[in-house]
């Protein structure tokens, strides 16, 4: 299958440092599959200079086309590739596919909902989505969380629309350590949708517990935190290996794959109710899902058998690697139910 992939949330360098890789991910899969995968990266300048990304020169770079724009598309837009299906992922790219004229799913994150819910948006960029939505073969929604947002908003949409989430490989098969100090992690910026201020406020109750927080911001932590700063990915992973319970009770995530990493890392791993990755995550099962973190922590400490949440994340974690969430993705655009 020849596939069109239009996004803007796309690295053409590895080292990109704001550029999260997941849609690459998605893209490596399918070729992995034997699928040919074309990528388009439509950059409005003014965005990609307020979200602090890099710029690079009109041009092909490996199997990435990108293309600066000064404005939102309101010229005819092309492609010489021929593909099957077109993938677009983020606003931008998703206009910039309803103007091909191709067949197109479209893939809703976090940021597509401020843009059919804020103010800012309603007299342009709105009407415009609603459009492309409209027109779209199928809708993907990166979370379950994000599908019951979505489809709040626009029911009739329902039948096509579905959940697309990332994969993670690797995981490793936990017991609970038991130690007297249980070890918990949080991770993010130091943003207010983080929330992470209420984990340092909820743990300061709890003498058996030690929190480690990982991120940057100008807070002062109290004297009950350990700061590590911000810190390599695979030194986050070896601090997920170390702790007991990993806590992040984030909003308008659109999937958050530190959890899933958490997970996948032998924690017992609680997000917030109805966001993120709250679908996957079944609060008392395979995790937990809060809205008041000490109340959570408690239910957490009280529970006899902690081993039966860890195992269920575990076999969670083992049906969501990055193949078969890739080959999903690709089923559901196929199917025609």
């Amino acid at each position: 299958m020849k596939i069109l992939v239009i996004t803007d949330l796309y690295p053409i360098k590895e080292d990109e440092k704001y550029t999260p890789h997941t849609i690459e991910t998605f893209v490596k899969n399918w070729q992995k599959l034997g699928h040919e995968v074309k990528v388009i990266k439509p950059n409005f300048l003014l965005n990609s200079f307020l979200r602090k990304k890099p710029y690079y020169p009109n041009g092909v770079y490996g199997d990435v086309e990108n293309i600066n724009f000064i404005f939102p598309f309101w010229s005819k837009v092309q492609t010489s590739y021929a593909p099957d299906i077109v993938i677009a992922h983020m606003p931008s790219g998703i206009l910039y596919a309803d103007k091909l004229g191709l067949p197109f799913c479209a893939a809703v994150h976090a940021s597509d909902l401020e843009v059919l819910t804020k103010q800012l948006y309603k007299f342009h960029f709105k009407p415009r989505l609603e459009k492309a939505y409209h027109n779209a073969i199928k809708i993907s929604c990166r979370s379950e969380a994000l599908k019951n947002k979505f489809l709040k908003l626009y029911p009739e949409f329902e039948t096509k629309t579905f959940v697309a989430p990332s994969g993670i490989n690797g995981a490793i098969k936990s017991k609970w350590s038991g130690n007297k100090k249980i070890q918990v992690l949080t991770c993010g910026q130091f943003i207010k949708r983080k929330h992470i201020d209420e984990v340092i406020l909820a743990c300061k109750n709890f003498d058996n517990i030690e929190l480690t927080v990982i991120g940057s911001g100008k807070e002062k932590l109290p004297p009950h935190a350990i700061f590590t700063g911000q810190l390599p990915h695979s030194k986050v992973l070896e601090k997920m290996r170390e702790s007991d319970i990993f806590i992040l009770p984030s909003e308008n995530e659109t999937f958050g794959m530190v959890y899933l990493e958490a997970m996948a890392s032998g924690c017992i791993t609680v997000c917030r109710k109805d966001d993120g990755i709250d679908g996957i995550i079944k609060d008392g099962f395979n995790g937990f899902v809060c809205t008041d973190v000490k109340e959570v922590l408690n239910r957490i400490l009280s529970i006899p058998d902690k081993n039966k949440i860890l195992e269920n994340a575990y076999n969670t974690v083992l049906e969501l690697t990055e193949e078969k969430t890739a080959k999903k993705y690709l089923s559901n655009i196929i199917n025609k139910n």
